[in-house]
C-alpha cells in the first residue's frame, strides 16, 4: 500500500510579478496618496531587504498582501467613517494580528 496525502496540501499565496506594480498605481491613484504612496515604498524597501538577507519571499507577499487588503476595504472605511457611527470602542487590528513594524 502506497502512502498518500488524506487532504491537498495549501498552495501558498503567490502574487502575479506584476502585482507590486499595479498595487503602487492604485495607491497613487487614491486621494490618501500622499500618505500611503511612501508608507508603502517603505515597507516594500524593507521586506525587499529582508528577502535579500534571508533569501525568502515571505516578507515581499505578506507587504503585498496587507495593502492589497487596505486598498480593498478603503471604500467600505469611507463609507463607516462618512456614516456617522460611532466607532469609540474600536480595537487596533495590527496589534490582534501581531504585525511587524
Amino acid at each position: 500500500m502506497s502512502a498518500q496525502l488524506d487532504h491537498a496540501p495549501v498552495t501558498p499565496y503567490a502574487p502575479a510579478p506584476g502585482a507590486p506594480a499595479e498595487l503602487l498605481a492604485q495607491l497613487r491613484a487614491d486621494r490618501r496618496a500622499d500618505t500611503w504612496v511612501p508608507a508603502f515604498e517603505r515597507e516594500w524597501a524593507a521586506a525587499l531587504e529582508e528577502s535579500r538577507k534571508t533569501f525568502s519571499l515571505g516578507g515581499l507577499y505578506e507587504v503585498l498582501q496587507e495593502w492589497q487588503g487596505l486598498i480593498a476595504s478603503a471604500p467600505a472605511v469611507d463609507a463607516f467613517v462618512a456614516s456617522g457611527y460611532d466607532d469609540s470602542d474600536f480595537i487596533d487590528m495590527a496589534e490582534l494580528r501581531g504585525r511587524r513594524r
